[in-house]
């Protein structure tokens, strides 16, 4: 059923026209809409809190939409402005990072927000298009033509997750963090959660335009029924996990100005000395300062103050695992964590692996636009896969740096081998290039996610927020106040064993969730042509 049908006659076929324009006008604004309270499903503007509900709901607007377009460029259109409006309303601030304290002029900044957005929407255009040309009518089986937006919406997100060595930030799934579908998250990951999330959207899509037919009704009621049995039986399935060493640790949460954090005459002796500071008076086994914490390269620092370091962690029984800059003009830097502790020889060393694209790697042919802009070390050298934990008090502490917590699946590379498998995750941290903004709920949430994926306590130590100990269920246990100075105290319980998403997604990656999504989509344009030829 297209927005409205043309009446015969002239006057009528112009009374026609404009009531399909006017309904084409509405329901570009309602996938507007929808797409921006896709991204308070995330994180609610209000209070930062997911709202596993409202994601749901706001994609089966996004599927009425779609049945209900005259044709498939239609479709597309309203999936790129649903997109367009989600990227945007979650990664709006951007914009600070840009303009704010990488000095590039406000209308270029909003501009590139929006080029940024506008581009990563294409991909669910596509998805949108595909569903509407090869889904199968639903007047014949609901439930394969709500398997099919879900595939075509969990390839557009796998796409993402990979374009440009992928931003995928806002992923429908972390919405679920708190919800009913979370308990899947240590069997499919926040992918295979999206996924599930898309069926159910369809599924209530489809369920406002069933009309009275038994047959239908059935075939709805029966892929519901199997969707609430598969969410159901994660939280009845006891895990192989259990309990490794309890370990006291200090969080460092310095709150250094952005604007501030490279100055040589504010941020920087404002930063070694406090963090220098707090490094000599904690009394915790480990203590964990954020990304960039020593906001220098080793080789400026004065003599005394790395020997300094070296000298409190080699005697005794606590350690420290802290966020510095290394390397040199000859062979580029990197953006690392440093460990020190008792009786090692040389520090421990953690480098970056997934870096941010034009914050620290450059894509080729864009040197241009960073040029345009004044941010600090801009271009790094990439670590390893699946590098060495931080092995202390009988527990494996493994780093993970800024936004490198949003891929699950590399950080499941360290779970090949239980031996040398990871007992909690670590993630340094500075969101203060974004403000006091989502942004500090939006990665909470995604830390969260990755503690249920991994079955692992997840500590963030961050500059300005938020500085937090995660339980292995996701749960916050402890917490600093945002945007403040302090030091955040805590103890953490390790954890052994493996989760079924850190068993496959160690050793294969996304493989098989993209293998899910092309078969359906292969298997569904097979049918629609055989339908076509009937």
């Amino acid at each position: 059923m297209a927005y409205s049908v043309a009446p015969v006659g002239s006057a009528h076929a112009e009374r026609g026209a404009a009531a399909r324009h006017w309904g084409m006008a509405f329901a570009c604004l309602m996938a507007l809409c929808a797409g921006y309270l896709h991204a308070c499903a995330i994180a609610a503007p209000w209070d930062g809190q997911p709202v596993w509900w409202l994601q749901i709901v706001a994609l089966a607007v996004l599927v009425g939409l779609v049945q209900r377009a005259p044709s498939v460029k239609t479709a597309a259109l309203l999936g790129w402005l649903f997109a367009t409006s989600w990227l945007c309303g979650s990664v709006w601030w951007l914009y600070t990072s840009m303009h704010t304290f990488g000095g590039l002029a406000a209308p270029l900044a909003v501009l590139a927000v929006l080029a940024l957005c506008g581009f990563m929407a294409l991909f669910y255009a596509v998805a949108c298009g595909f569903y509407k040309r090869f889904s199968p009518p639903s007047q014949q089986n609901v439930a394969q033509a709500a398997i099919v937006f879900a595939a075509s919406w969990l390839l557009a997100e796998l796409v993402r997750d990979t374009w440009l060595t992928g931003f995928p930030w806002a992923a429908g799934g972390y919405a679920q963090v708190d919800g009913p579908l979370a308990g899947l998250a240590a069997f499919v990951g926040v992918y295979g959660i999206g996924w599930v999330s898309a069926v159910l959207a369809a599924l209530l899509a489809w369920a406002l335009q069933l009309g009275s037919s038994g047959k239908r009704w059935f075939q709805f009621s029966a892929a519901l029924a199997l969707c609430i049995t598969c969410i159901a039986l994660p939280w009845w399935v006891d895990l192989p996990m259990q309990s490794a060493e309890k370990t006291t640790i200090s969080l460092l949460q310095g709150n250094i100005p952005q604007g501030e954090k490279f100055d040589n005459s504010k941020g920087i002796p404002l930063a070694l000395d406090w963090y220098a500071q707090q490094l000599a008076q904690s009394t915790a086994s480990l203590v964990i300062g954020p990304e960039t914490a020593i906001p220098v390269l080793p080789q400026q620092l004065p003599d005394a103050y790395w020997q300094g370091l070296s000298q409190r962690f080699s005697a005794g029984n606590q350690a420290a695992l802290i966020g510095v800059p290394l390397g040199g003009y000859a062979d580029g830097y990197t953006n690392s964590a440093m460990g020190w502790k008792p009786g090692q020889k040389e520090p421990y060393v953690y480098s970056k692996h997934h870096l941010v694209p034009f914050g620290e790697f450059i894509p080729p042919w864009f040197k241009w636009f960073t040029q345009m802009m004044n941010i600090p070390l801009g271009d790094f050298n990439r670590g390893a896969i699946g590098q060495p934990s931080f092995e202390f008090a009988g527990q494996r502490w493994a780093p993970n740096i800024c936004y490198e917590d949003l891929f699950g699946d590399e950080l499941a590379a360290r779970f090949k081998d239980p031996a040398t498998a990871p007992t909690a995750l670590v993630n340094l941290s500075n969101i203060g290039w974004f403000g006091n903004s989502i942004a500090i709920d939006q990665h909470l949430h995604i830390s969260r996610m990755r503690a249920i994926e991994l079955g692992r306590p997840m500590l963030r130590a961050t500059n300005t927020g938020p500085t937090v100990i995660i339980d292995h269920r996701g749960r916050v246990t402890a917490s600093l106040a945002r945007h403040t100075r302090g030091v955040l105290v805590g103890e953490v319980e390790g954890r052994t064993g493996t989760t079924p998403y850190a068993w496959w997604a160690g050793r294969f990656g996304l493989w098989p969730l993209w293998l899910l999504a092309a078969a359906t989509i292969l298997v569904a344009s097979r049918a629609n042509l055989q339908r076509a030829r009937a």
